[in-house]
């Protein structure tokens, strides 16, 4: 029945055809590593003389969709070692995250070694965590790991946590609930999830964030509260957890396959920067895709595929562009690129009086105020999060419509405009409270009027970080995520501004309180600015047209 179902999918998936006639599996073997813990490891061997070995470690359990990978990738020639994280799935220990997968994932290694079918070389694969275990390993595997499929996910976790100093609320304290829903009753998890989760929502709500996550999930979850504490960009806490500080020293070659709505793509793409930078040719797929899209695990296992079918087992190839982008919008898809970020211009859009986006300088102009209330905070709406069925381009009119929200919008487009490339904004600010947020997202505005967000960044104010010029007013610059899009004629850009997005980030309370115990909550005026001394203004990076060859 199993090598039913895997012919089934690797058919539907339009996978390379299958090179192993049987399987054989060997489930909740007890790998002991350093301190005597047992991690409990599935091995799926195929009856192919010499194969390398496809490692994935993860703290999602071994059944389910691990269970029919294991059998696509085994089937297709691969050795196939899945391992439960420690305190996860049967493994012992208490599973804390990233703390332990750096030893923990070289004593895999060295188990691998031990084996008599270990061919001398192998590959690891997986999305989100099971990423970061990759990376936590990557720089001391040295020439044994001879490729990386690196999925959504990045080397370091850190500026994704706190991303624009703030803290990712939404994110982490679904992760939170997510883990320790695993060891819910199937039945109690499903009726839960039915009833839109309420205890989780009514965590996201409450201050102070110190006892979120004891209303998501009944309990105190350690490492909830250590990220709550342990925020500060230097913090040794943050040292021991991130992998990034290595990755030049890495050898082995990475696919990265990401979305441009994902909540790792700025760090998955300085990742693939860095490894540029040392002289690496990382190979990068960017779609339509959010944290938890199917479409994302399908490109992914194709892509990972291709990648361990060339680096792993020698085969040859079946994709030669180093970069696939998907390009959203009317008119867009998927393009090949020799690198990435592509050549671009650099393109100045100014917000105006009256609500206006254009690429002219500002004129002379009273600033435009908005009140902002943390005890009724602006509202996320799509973008990247965790959750698939809430995140991505959605219609923004309803938080538009809000009086805590600017917004400012270009006249119809005359012909189009292809943004590929980092974005990022300066917002000239002037605020009665010193301690703020602010929030800015970029739209596609459609012939029907629906506004699309297509990216957005956020970045928190406090004394000192931004100085303010004599009439108070900072200029604040705010990294959007990068993006793909390209805005039709008759569409307009449009440009949002506000003083957060909760609770995809933590709201700020205007008080300066640190961010677990804070309970007081301050509203205040605060201004942006758009005049000829303080311009302010998004950057697009815009793509030339394609040359018209002469007649």
């Amino acid at each position: 029945m199993d090598r039913f179902v895997t012919r089934l999918a690797g058919a539907a998936l339009r996978l390379p055809a299958a090179r192993a006639r049987r399987i054989t599996v060997t489930r909740d073997i007890a790998v002991r590593v350093r301190d005597g813990v047992p991690l409990r490891t599935d091995h799926y061997a195929p009856d192919l003389p010499d194969a390398p070995t496809v490692l994935i470690r993860t703290p999602y359990g071994r059944g389910g969709p691990m269970r029919l990978l294991g059998r696509l990738l085994a089937e297709r020639g691969f050795h196939v070692v899945i391992q439960s994280c420690r305190g996860t799935y049967g493994s012992g220990g208490e599973f804390a995250p990233l703390v332990h997968e750096r030893d923990d994932g070289l004593d895999a290694l060295d188990w691998l070694r031990r084996q008599p079918w270990w061919s001398g070389a192998f590959g690891m694969f997986g999305a989100s965590y099971q990423g970061f275990v990759q990376w936590a390993v990557a720089a001391e595997a040295a020439d044994e790991l001879r490729a990386m499929v690196a999925v959504v996910t990045a080397s370091a976790t850190r500026d994704s946590t706190y991303a624009g100093e703030s803290f990712a609320l939404d994110t982490v304290l679904t992760w939170t609930e997510l883990l320790q829903a695993q060891a819910v009753p199937w039945l109690a998890r499903q009726w839960e999830l039915k009833r839109g989760q309420p205890r989780l929502v009514r965590a996201l709500a409450h201050l102070p964030l110190a006892e979120a996550d004891r209303i998501a999930t009944g309990v105190t979850v350690p490492f909830f509260q250590e990220w709550l504490r342990h925020h500060t960009p230097d913090a040794d806490y943050w040292r021991l957890r991130c992998f990034g500080d290595r990755i030049t020293e890495v050898r082995a070659p990475v696919t990265m396959v990401g979305g441009w709505q994902d909540i790792f793509l700025p760090a998955q793409l300085d990742d693939y920067a860095r490894l540029r930078a040392a002289g690496a040719r990382p190979r990068l797929t960017v779609g339509p895709w959010t944290h938890g899209s199917p479409g994302l695990l399908v490109a992914a296992l194709r892509e990972g595929l291709d990648w361990l079918d060339e680096h792993l087992a020698g085969r040859p190839a079946r994709r030669r562009a180093p970069v696939r982008a998907h390009v959203g919008g009317t008119g867009g898809g998927w393009r090949d690129l020799p690198d990435w970020p592509p050549p671009a211009v650099p393109t100045r859009w100014h917000l105006h009086a009256g609500r206006a986006l254009d690429p002219a300088p500002p004129a002379g102009a009273r600033p435009d105020r908005i009140w902002y209330d943390p005890a009724d905070p602006t509202p996320s709406l799509g973008g990247p999060l965790l959750v698939a069925q809430r995140a991505g381009a959605v219609d923004n009119r309803p938080v538009e419509a809000r009086p805590d929200v600017l917004t400012y919008t270009s006249a119809p487009l005359d012909a189009p405009v292809e943004v590929v490339g980092p974005v990022h904004a300066e917002i000239h600010v002037r605020s009665e409270l010193s301690y703020l947020d602010v929030f800015v997202r970029l739209c596609d505005v459609d012939r029907r009027g629906r506004s699309w967000n297509v990216c957005d960044g956020l970045v928190r104010v406090a004394p000192g970080r931004f100085d303010a010029d004599a009439a108070g007013v900072v200029r604040v610059p705010v990294t959007l995520w990068p993006a793909a899009h390209r805005f039709a004629p008759g569409h307009r850009l449009r440009v949002q501004v506000s003083g957060g997005a909760h609770p995809r980030y933590a709201r700020n309370p205007g008080t300066g309180e640190p961010l677990g115990t804070a309970v007081t909550l301050r509203a205040g005026w605060r201004e942006v600015l758009h005049d000829p001394g303080h311009p302010s203004v998004i950057v697009l990076p815009v793509l030339p047209p394609p040359s018209t060859a002469a007649p």
